[in-house]
């Protein structure tokens, strides 16, 4: 280590001598249980009952500040280790690093946290002097719940120079005096917290510090992040240079790096910023880690609209730009006591995820408002937010001007429906008329005739005997020629009565109007008449 890093150090270690002035500071003894994972059982992770035994890890004459607190806390005595009891006791000196998450340590019964430690065997990096492999090498993660601090511990136990000293049956590593597998504390790698979650667009600084022991250098600081089964490097400095994987990101001033701040910045956070970030520190002899969780957010925004006038109302509530997915849309009314009830019926829309990643989906309800009128609202709750975010609107009842307006026109219609029908009954045969057509010369008639029935509207008939608009009835029976015929018509009306109409034809083929008795209405037919037959008219002499 040159002199550059050497006053740097004596900078640090005065500012926090001027800090202590201001602070009582006391060492004491922190105790944490803990649990010993076998040799070659795996510990990538906490290992499993099956795999560990009970141990016990004293942290020796850590200073931590005193509030007052701290008055008449003991430090740890050593008792008789009994030869059946199966608990181990790590007694870790702290002399040769920093530890300055201990006081989270210390007070994690009193906040309510919990406290996970695992202890288990640690490997060094490369072979070392014959004299350094006789010891043995473990390596301690502990994590305080709550959002605590995370520290991993690299330990060396201390040969005891005494001959005969006692071995422990299962480690066979010497006991001290107090029956206490003595080691000491040359590594440690510290996170403020094992998680951050920040909102899109804003920077950040993933929290790493480290602490080591004279003689140790500093080789490698990496950052890797890992989301969604893929990892990637983000940021990698080995012997003062520097390389960005992502763009923008930044370690802390080389300055700072060597005195134990390897914190990571990144500015402009995406949704591809998400995920596990691990910080990995390597010194000449060790190796260790920290895992911080980001976990990127955008707040969603909320928009409440009448999407038609028209009677059901449809109101939409517009909930766009949110991250991550799970959003929860809760609609109310408030009653006229200022209550508000919950009201369900709601649809959803599709989910839409725009190009940034974030998501947007819409919830339609058919409002109510009966007679008075009612206030609709939408509340969103979603992860991003300390409280639902809502947005409201007034629902109008049905205007009584609108209502009359309704009424009238279907009474103007109803009205102009049965006028027509009145003009239709009094049209008669206006409507549905008789059309008698005859072809072939007027003069030769007499010898037969063909008469067409043929229905058009407004009482005309138009166009040839063969257009599809006339019906054709079977050709009528010859009849003997006479001076002059008369057919007899009975109309059917809407009353079930019936009148006659007379057509007068006379032998020359014309025919004089017909008069009617009474005014034939909706339908006609032809019939026969039984009891009158054809007459001739003799004119008078």
């Amino acid at each position: 280590m040159g002199a550059k890093e050497w006053c740097l150090l004596i900078c640090l270690a005065l500012s926090r001598a001027a800090d202590a002035a201001e602070r009582q500071w006391r060492a004491v003894d922190v105790v944490l249980d803990c649990f010993l994972v076998k040799e070659g059982a795996h510990h990538g992770a906490f290992a499993s009952s099956r795999n560990t035994v009970k141990a016990l890890l004293v942290l020796k004459q850590v200073p931590v500040p005193d509030d007052g607190s701290l008055e008449g806390l003991t430090d740890f005595q050593g008792g008789t280790l009994a030869k059946d009891d199966a608990q181990i006791i790590f007694e870790a000196s702290v002399n040769l690093v920093q530890m300055p998450q201990a006081e989270a340590l210390l007070h994690a019964d009193c906040s309510g946290n919990d406290v996970t430690c695992e202890i288990s065997h640690y490997s060094l990096q490369a072979r070392q002097e014959a004299a350094m492999e006789t010891a043995a090498w473990f390596i301690t993660n502990v994590q305080v719940s709550g959002g605590g601090p995370s520290i991993s511990m690299v330990m060396k136990t201390l040969r005891d120079a005494e001959n005969g000293a006692v071995l422990h049956p299962t480690l066979n590593l010497p006991l001290s005096p107090q029956r206490t597998v003595r080691t000491a504390v040359e590594f440690q790698v510290t996170a403020r917290t094992p998680s951050l979650n920040l909102l899109l667009g804003s920077s950040v600084s993933l929290p790493c510090g480290f602490s080591m022991a004279p003689g140790l250098v500093l080789t490698n600081v990496e950052w890797r992040l890992q989301h969604m089964g893929s990892g990637r490097l983000v940021y990698s400095w080995t012997t003062g240079q520097g390389q960005a994987k992502r763009e923008g990101a930044t370690l802390e001033p080389e300055q700072q790096l060597l005195a134990g701040d390897a914190s990571l910045t990144l500015p402009s956070l995406t949704v591809k910023d998400e995920g596990a970030y691990i910080c990995q520190i390597s010194t000449s002899r060790f190796r260790a880690q920290q895992i911080i969780q980001l976990h990127v957010q955008a707040r969603p925004k909320v928009q409440l609209s009448l999407a038609n006038e028209a009677l059901p109302s449809t109101l939409i509530c517009s909930v766009t730009g949110y991250y991550p997915l799970d959003v929860t849309v809760t609609w109310t009314r408030e009653e006229l006591d200022g209550a508000r009830v919950p009201v369900s019926g709601a649809s959803f829309s599709s989910l839409r995820q725009s190009t940034a990643g974030t998501y947007s989906i819409s919830s339609s309800l058919t409002a109510e408002p009966g007679s008075a009128g009612a206030t609709y609202s939408c509340q969103v709750t979603h992860v991003s937010l300390e409280e639902p975010l809502g947005a409201n609107t007034w629902v109008a009842p049905p205007e009584q001007g609108m209502a009359f307006g309704v009424l009238f026109a279907s009474s103007l219609f109803l009205l102009a429906l049965l006028f027509l029908g009145l003009q239709r009954r009094q049209g008669g045969l206006s409507v549905r008329q008789l059309c008698v057509r005859t072809t072939g010369n007027r003069a030769q008639e007499r010898g037969g005739r063909r008469q067409q029935m043929c229905e058009k509207p407004a009482g005309v008939c138009q166009g040839d005997a063969r257009s599809a608009s006339c019906h054709h009835p079977p050709p009528p029976v010859p009849r003997r020629p006479g001076p002059l015929q008369v057919r007899r018509l009975t109309v059917e009306t809407a009353s079930s009565t019936s009148a006659q109409i007379f057509h007068l034809e006379k032998t020359d083929g014309t025919r004089k109007p017909p008069w009617p008795q009474a005014r034939p209405q909706r339908s006609w037919k032809e019939t026969a008449a039984p009891s009158v037959q054809p007459q001739t008219l003799q004119p008078k002499q």
